[in-house]
């Protein structure tokens, strides 16, 4: 049996300007990204030049109107270039992800002379976001925030601490969520927060598992000072931001699962195509071409069930159910595929010379971020049950 190398997805694409834009997505992968990934991993260091050339391409704004500077593309169409972003390197396509999560509320929540004055550069302009929701002690609790924006004037002034925030300390704005009124979800307002305000810093970023070249931080805000013209939405308004943004996002942490599965599968079928045992190629035994049959199957129904989500966005109906299932199942997809793939590849697996101990490694965070697979459970039991019992 001759090698195999794996071949390019095929993807049903709605336009011929989205087969153009996944052509360039994938010129800029084996250009700029794939070469240099793993070492750019292994070494902890954020690609920011990269970024600023994915904004010259058109490629951080995809999802937003081209009348604010962005790419008039469909959700169906963004999250296949995460996709192929992720498959290449989880911290660029996840980056461009939460990039386009912390764009969210000004481009659907602002109004008309926010969104002139800062959302074309936000989108387009090389400038790179962050979103800020979670706390060292609130996280799948996110109502329970305690960063407080008091006001002031025409000012507010934020004062706290957020935590697990990719970009954090890089980043050139911050989409932040801060107490201004009372408890609970209703006492909370949105703020776009420049990345070089008075009185906002950075930790050191955190030490993980995987993802070592994406930084992830705490941000401590210590009386930063925000006009009042930056504020999204009303007082009040910004849990609901945050949950609407949220149900868009997962869709994005789905399509990047859905990527490094993918880039999981292609090397076990590379790998096993090509290493004899007993005079013949791997792959010819049984119990290993189940295992790819399998894997292959989880990650073609993994990408159904995201682009199903995302033709339901498009076409503006209801959509948090679904992006719920996805996110819950294309994350739970990439852990198992990545798994396998190690055990594909035996001890080889378990070295860095081989791309799959990094890609089983940066699967685990994708069951975690943007609301655990546990919450996302509880998100799609109360669609069908409704609420729990108090």
């Amino acid at each position: 049996m001759p090698d195999r190398a794996p071949q390019p997805v095929d993807r049903t694409l709605p336009t011929e300007e989205a087969r153009d834009l996944i052509a360039l997505v994938r010129e800029i992968v084996q250009r700029e990204i794939a070469p240099r990934a793993a070492e750019e991993e292994e070494a902890g260091r954020f690609p920011r030049e990269l970024f600023s050339l994915l904004s010259e391409s058109g490629l951080l704004g995809l999802p937003y109107d081209s009348e604010c500077g962005g790419g008039d593309q469909p959700y169906e169409v963004y999250l296949q270039v995460l996709e192929e972003l992720a498959a290449a390197r989880l911290t660029v396509g996840l980056g461009v992800s939460v990039h386009s999560l912390a764009c969210h509320a000004l481009a659907n929540y602002g109004t008309k002379e926010q969104r002139g004055e800062y959302l074309a550069a936000m989108l387009g302009g090389g400038l790179l976001g962050a979103y800020c929701l979670s706390e060292p002690s609130s996280g799948s609790d996110a109502a329970s925030l305690r960063t407080k924006a008091e006001r002031d004037g025409d000012d507010w002034v934020i004062t706290g601490t957020k935590a697990w925030i990719t970009h954090g300390g890089v980043a050139d704005f911050y989409t932040v969520l801060a107490r201004s009124g009372g408890e609970g979800a209703r006492g909370i307002s949105a703020f776009l927060v420049p990345g070089d305000a008075e009185g906002l810093s950075a930790a050191a970023p955190e030490k993980k598992m995987g993802m070592k070249g994406s930084p992830t931080a705490q941000l401590h805000f210590d009386g930063v000072r925000v006009p009042d013209a930056r504020r999204i939405g009303d007082e009040g308004q910004g849990f609901a931001i945050a949950l609407s943004a949220l149900d868009s996002g997962r869709l994005g942490i789905a399509a990047c699962a859905i990527g490094v599965a993918q880039a999981a599968l292609d090397e076990s079928l590379d790998y096993a195509t090509g290493r004899r045992q007993f005079g013949r190629p791997i792959a010819d035994f049984q119990g290993l071409r189940f295992m790819l049959a399998d894997m292959a199957t989880k990650v073609e129904a993994g990408r159904a069930l995201y682009l199903a989500a995302a033709r339901l966005r498009d076409r503006g109906l209801p959509f948090s159910k679904e992006a719920a299932m996805a996110k819950l199942f294309c994350t739970d997809t990439a852990m198992q595929v990545a798994t396998d793939a190690v055990q594909i590849l035996g001890g080889y697996g378990y070295t860095a010379d081989f791309p799959v101990e990094r890609l089983m490694r940066e699967a685990k965070v994708l069951q975690i971020v943007e609301g655990t697979n546990q919450i996302q459970r509880m998100v799609i039991a109360r669609h069908l049950a409704g609420p729990e019992s108090r």
